[in-house]
């Protein structure tokens, strides 16, 4: 269990793996909240703080990438984990140039090493 309760946006527009996503952190403890895309992402992280954000690059009205250049001005961005079907390794290399701290593939990344490694950065 987490500690104290560390919030988590998931930015995901696949609603079944955002929930699936959601049930996993709730489960292991986590406050989250979801939104499907990077536009709303944006408006959400201005009326409240998060500990962590979980982000799909491919988002309909603001991709991951625009959402990840607009954050990177904020001071108190919070931590930011790629889960994405994205794997060209530019992708990857533009991503953390970004400010995105771990990249993972949906397809090769079971969700219990998302939540573990969550888990591992945020206590």
């Amino acid at each position: 269990m987490a500690q104290k309760q560390s919030k988590i946006l998931i930015v995901e527009n696949d609603l079944p793996v955002a929930h699936t996503l959601e049930l996993k952190l709730s489960k292991a403890g986590y406050l989250t909240k979801v939104v499907t895309d990077g536009e709303e992402a944006l408006v959400t992280l201005e009326k409240e703080k998060y500990d962590l954000i979980l982000l799909d690059l491919v988002l309909p009205k603001m991709d991951g990438f625009d959402f990840l250049a607009k954050l990177s001005s904020n001071k108190f961005a919070p931590r930011v984990l790629v889960l994405t079907n994205l794997s060209q390794d530019e992708d990857v290399k533009r991503a953390k140039d970004l400010g995105a701290e771990h990249y993972y593939i949906k397809a090769n990344t079971p969700i219990v090493k998302v939540v573990d490694k969550i888990q591992e950065l945020l206590g």
